[in-house]
């Protein structure tokens, strides 16, 4: 199906599958160097990534809708001669991350289709003073994963369920599963994820892709919709660790309307001038055992005795205790959901339906047929029986969740250990989609560490389980964002490239595999 209408076909090319663009394909995997052409590089490459949107995206869902200013943009970009490493580079924006131009911003809730606010949160102004070119917005599990217990990650009812491009019927980890997706298929090189939990690194790991989330008051989270004014923070996702540098450093910054980045200004560098191939060179990098396995042996062994031919000196860590982490963070997660989103939706300048979360509960117990069919709201739910910030249970817990994944946790390690950095998988590889069970995550690592104390993590592939991609974890203290990236950067020069993803039913249907489920006799 075609669309009449160009701006209706980048709203519906989810669900209709409408062509924004030529039907040409593209190799599947990272995004090939766009094509020079007399419209000018910007446009080229703008051109050439909306073709790729076009074909992939109906098989991947990784896209919610596509920019109808995206051209115009990256032609204004071509008469500037904007010059920088990202000057006409065409990358997604998450869609809980506002955008000025024709596009809602949703969350992927259809409460929130009518969400266009007119105007750029200050993360997408800094992508746009850099020449940076807002092809669309990416799809993600809905409200960022804090709807239900039983959720699948990377669905929302405005964009379906993306899928991931290594076996289509796997998921893809969330919440910014799209951005993820729409990097590892090659749609393209960049693109704007959130985290306040494993959002930005499981999807970047499943997918075989860079995510970085950096330390908590770096980048501004004004005019995105909140779930943590903790843990919140917007972090690239990349083909290279040296584009998420460059990402990173565009991106960050202080804001006025944000206090938690009064500091971003006198800590900001360009991270990717920073960036040091023999940056393992003497450091002492702890591994986490105590947050490995979950069938990552092999892959995480081989990083090892590759971060240890590149100079790294390895400490083991064996035990640390993080059982009480999880809950005292979901405390603190439920209360702060609550009182951010209630604002946010208070004060958004659109005409939408819902102005609180008790009205998001019930437009969706209104609508069950579009948005409760899959599974329920239990999170939201509790989210709005909490008490709000000047709660003593709320503030107990956040206190509480700090000193342990901060002093207690990243800082002791690194401390006790003296060590520079820590290292473990990011996570288990994709597990299937399951519409009957919801997720089924066969294991994490310690990334809830980073999240919880606000800490800087970076993924970078490091090899693949039958198939699927699997990442390695850096860690490190406050304001240690450079340090990680380089760390990251230098085991990713010496690692090589890894395999791209051919868009496969599943991994069952790969020959090895298949022919290793017959009897073998």
């Amino acid at each position: 199906m075609r669309c009449a209408s160009t701006a209706l076909c980048a709203v519906l090319i989810v669900t209709s599958g409408c062509s924004v663009g030529s039907q040409g394909g593209s190799a599947i995997g990272v995004a090939p160097a766009a094509p020079q052409s007399a419209a000018g590089p910007a446009e080229a490459a703008t051109r050439a990534a909306l073709a790729r949107i076009s074909d992939l995206n109906p098989r991947l869902r990784a896209v919610i809708a596509t920019d109808p200013t995206a051209i115009d943009q990256a032609r204004a970009v071509d008469r500037d001669r904007a010059i920088g490493p990202l000057a006409g580079q065409p990358l997604l924006i998450k869609d809980n991350i506002e955008t000025e131009g024709p596009l809602p911003t949703t969350a992927g809730s259809l409460a929130l289709l009518k969400n266009v606010t007119g105007r750029d949160a200050p993360l997408v102004a800094r992508l746009r003073d850099a020449g940076a070119i807002i092809v669309g917005k990416a799809n993600l599990s809905e409200w960022a994963n804090i709807r239900s217990s039983d959720s699948i990650s990377g669905w929302s009812a405005v964009g379906g369920q993306t899928r991931n491009p290594y076996a289509l019927d796997r998921n893809a980890c969330g919440s910014s599963t799209g951005s993820a997706v729409a990097v590892a298929s090659g749609m393209v090189r960049l693109a704007i994820g959130t985290e306040t939990n494993g959002s930005i690194t499981c999807p970047a790991a499943v997918n075989g892709v860079v995510g970085f989330k950096p330390t908590v008051g770096l980048v501004s989270r004004t005019h995105v919709i909140p779930i943590s004014v903790s843990q919140d923070t917007a972090g690239p996702i990349a083909a290279t660790v040296r584009e998420a540098a460059q990402l990173l450093t565009a991106i960050a910054g202080s804001d006025p309307a944000d206090p938690a980045t009064v500091s971003a200004d006198e800590r900001r560098i360009d991270y990717a001038a920073a960036l040091d191939a023999g940056a393992l060179r003497g450091k002492r990098i702890g591994v986490m055992r105590f947050a490995s396995g979950f069938g990552t042996g092999q892959p995480f062994d081989a990083a090892l005795a590759l971060l240890r031919a590149q100079g790294a000196t390895l400490v083991e860590i064996r035990e640390f205790d993080r059982k009480d982490l999880s809950a005292e963070e979901f405390k603190v997660l439920l209360s702060e959901f609550k009182v951010g989103l209630n604002d946010y939706l208070r004060t958004s300048p659109a005409p939408l339906p819902v102005r609180s979360l008790a009205d998001v509960i019930a437009y969706n117990r209104a609508n069950p047929e579009r948005e409760m069919v899959l599974f329920g709201q239990d999170i939201l739910e509790q989210a709005e029986k909490t008490k709000g910030l000047a709660d003593a249970t709320f503030k107990q817990a956040r206190n509480r969740s700090f000193e342990l994944a901060g002093k207690e946790g990243i800082d002791r390690l690194l401390r006790e250990h003296k060590v520079d950095a820590l290292v473990g998988p990011t996570v288990a590889a994709a597990w299937k989609i399951d519409a009957v069970h919801g997720d089924q995550i066969a294991g994490g690592g310690a990334g809830g560490l980073a999240a919880v104390a606000g800490y800087p993590h970076l993924t970078v592939p490091m090899g693949q389980v039958k198939g699927l991609p699997v990442g390695l974890s850096f860690l490190g203290s406050r304001w240690s964002d450079a340090l990680i990236l380089s760390l990251g950067y230098a085991y990713e020069q010496a690692r090589g490239p890894l395999p791209p993803p051919t868009l496969p039913r599943s991994i069952e249907d790969r020959p090895d595999i298949a022919r290793a489920l017959e009897p073998q006799r």
